[in-house]
């Protein structure tokens, strides 16, 4: 569904609706909820060395991009121990280059949700949460987006079923999550390397159960991915077409401050192409120079098993100061299902409380990340391939590395402006190519 409207106008309605609706945070149990947010990041980057460029290059030209988001989180209980939860979204927005191209880590987040200049209502979630308490002692479930308050077991089962994002369930982190109000790349909010199934938008069809026992929890999760990789219709033959997940968690203390391990191994199952086959196909007499990702197309012709394990670490080094690492090496060789084009990834950073210099809702963060590519996908990319995110016609490979910092500044209760700066170095793994500067600038508010 799109809209005839303005984006101005649309966002005068939201926050018109928003403020209405008022700004509450509370402890106390909740049979309903409504929260709301509003995100409007723009971002550019500077003109930089670029001797060739091929289809999937992004612009050395100086350029500009933008994405906006309206999200409603409702929420009521509809029994005991349920949770019934639905997320209309309104996104609009422009990439680099005109299409998602030219990095493995990209620099905003929400990019994938955006549809185009022209503001788009979707469903983004519609799912159900159970719970069944076993015991323990109680503990507090403070209020938040698709999170109602109120006190739970410690000990206890959760399951959710429906329309969401396996990163809703899995790979949470305190200090890098949230593209919305922490750091911007997509290398920070995810393992970089983690191909977990979705839609084009990021969320699918399925389920997660969870497994809460003292300080250990157990995650094991089942999520539809797209038809033919990144694409938007949904494949819903979840026997045979699949993403597994299972991830063991465990909280700490360490130096009387909380943290907590995290170790998530995943398997996607689908109608995939192999770059060994694809790299043949290119090196054919007579092949003409690609302009698209023809040779994955010409040779996914089977169902194959990608797969990948990954490390994450939340610290607090005290109340103001918190220390983050995520680092995951996928098999590399397949063409990427739904996410991004990397095979080993490593982010590490981290993040100030404002309570440090008298704002207590401000914060500071600074990241490293480090992405590699494997063997079989390099040697694809140096015999000219063009996959779906990246393709500069030719290789001379290295790591991608992006530096990335900000300041996330309260404006009022319930509002932020965040300043961001990322420094991407051997942009879609070619040293021929880069460095790249981008600044941001991003607005969010809930409510």
């Amino acid at each position: 569904m799109s809209f005839s409207s303005s984006p101005s106008q649309i966002l005068g309605f939201l926050l018109a609706l928003f403020a209405c609706t008022g700004w509450a945070q509370t402890t106390e149990a909740e049979d309903e909820s409504a929260r709301y947010q509003i995100t409007y990041n723009t971002q550019r980057h500077l003109a930089f060395n670029a001797p060739y460029s091929g289809p999937n290059s992004i612009s050395s030209q100086a350029e500009r991009m933008y994405t906006l988001s309206a999200t409603a989180h409702w929420g009521f209980r509809p029994w005991q121990g349920g949770e019934l939860y639905f997320n209309p979204e309104i996104t609009q927005g422009l990439p680099f280059t005109g299409n998602l191209v030219g990095l493995g880590g990209f620099t905003n987040g929400e990019i994938t949700r955006a549809g185009g200049t022209d503001p788009k209502l979707y469903r983004q979630r519609l799912f159900v949460r159970q719970t069944w308490n076993q015991g323990g002692g109680q503990e507090v479930v403070e209020s938040d987006f698709n999170q109602m308050a109120g006190l739970v077991d410690k000990n206890r089962w959760v399951l959710t079923v429906g329309n969401f994002s396996t990163l809703d369930v899995f790979d949470d982190n305190t200090y890098a999550k949230d593209p919305r109000t922490q750091f911007m790349n997509w290398g920070n909010w995810t393992y970089a390397a983690y191909d977990y199934a979705a839609d084009a938008r990021g969320f699918g069809w399925g389920f997660a159960a969870e497994w809460y026992q003292d300080d250990w929890v157990l995650r094991f999760g089942r999520m539809t991915g797209p038809t033919s990789p990144n694409a938007q219709p949904t494949d819903f033959a979840l026997a045979r077409h699949y993403g597994d997940q299972v991830e063991l968690e465990r909280s700490h203390q360490l130096l009387n401050q909380p943290g907590k391990l995290r170790v998530l191994a995943w398997r996607n199952r689908a109608q995939l192409a192999s770059f060994n086959d694809a790299t043949q196909w290119l090196q054919r007499p007579g092949t003409p120079v690609q302009t698209g990702p023809d040779a994955l197309i010409a040779v996914r012709n089977s169902e194959k098993v990608k797969y990948g394990l990954g490390f994450n670490v939340e610290q607090a080094i005290n109340t103001q100061v918190g220390f983050f690492l995520r680092a995951m090496k996928a098999d590399g060789h397949t063409e990427t299902h739904a996410f991004t084009e990397v095979d080993g990834s490593l982010s590490t950073g981290l993040v100030f409380k404002g309570g440090l210099w008298g704002r207590a809702d401000d914060a500071v963060g600074v990241a490293f990340m480090r992405n590699t590519l494997s063997a079989d996908r390099q040697q694809f990319l140096k015999a000219g391939g063009i996959s779906y995110f990246i393709g500069d016609g030719q290789l001379n490979y290295r790591p991608e590395q992006i530096l990335e910092t900000f300041y996330s500044f309260q404006v009022a209760r319930g509002t932020w402006l965040t300043a961001d700066f990322q420094h991407i170095q051997n942009p879609a793994y070619n040293a021929d190519r880069g460095p790249i500067q981008v600044y941001a600038a991003r607005f969010h508010a809930e409510f």
